[in-house]
């Protein structure tokens, strides 16, 4: 009897700090993860506190602190992601590409040749979405490969549907 190792399967997973994106991560490696799979975390950094401060327009030093702060905090994340992968005992890597979420995730995706991408969901109800739209809307309908979207049943408490 002849055992073929199993290919190796690329899955990209959207980290972002949030305890939705951490669901998603443990949804997946309870469910879903493989034994060969080479897991990418992307986390998209979003500079809220230089673009809200409103410094920003008078101070260039100001800007370049609240820089320099962002970019030590996104640091420390970046660890905390590597040692999420160690701690599973996974093999892979962390990613982090600034730009929109959707659109740096599906390009991750194409990069790695991924053959799965997996987000979470902050279960915002339909008018929301409708406005500010979402990450994994985004993701669905632009995606060449499947995508495994992670909601928390939780998660519908407040929008009046039933499941």
């Amino acid at each position: 009897m002849t055992t073929e190792a199993q290919p190796t399967r690329n899955v990209v997973i959207a980290m972002d700090g949030s305890e939705y994106a951490d669901y998603a991560f443990q949804w997946y490696m309870d469910n879903v993860h493989k034994k060969n799979d080479h897991v990418v975390l992307v986390h998209c950094p979003e500079y809220h506190t230089v673009v809200q401060s409103p410094m920003v327009m008078t101070d260039i030093t100001v800007v370049t602190d609240l820089l320099h702060e962002e970019e030590k905090k996104t640091k420390q994340f970046l660890e905390t992601l590597g040692n999420k992968l160690k701690h599973a005992g996974i093999g892979g890597k962390v990613k982090s590409v600034g730009g929109s979420p959707g659109e740096v995730l599906i390009k991750v995706a194409e990069e790695e040749k991924a053959g799965l991408i997996v987000t979470g969901s902050r279960g915002m109800g339909t008018l929301r979405r409708t406005f500010v739209g979402s990450v994994s809307d985004y993701i669905i309908h632009h995606s060449h490969v499947p995508v495994l979207v992670c909601r928390h049943k939780d998660n519908h408490k407040d929008h009046g549907q039933k499941h």
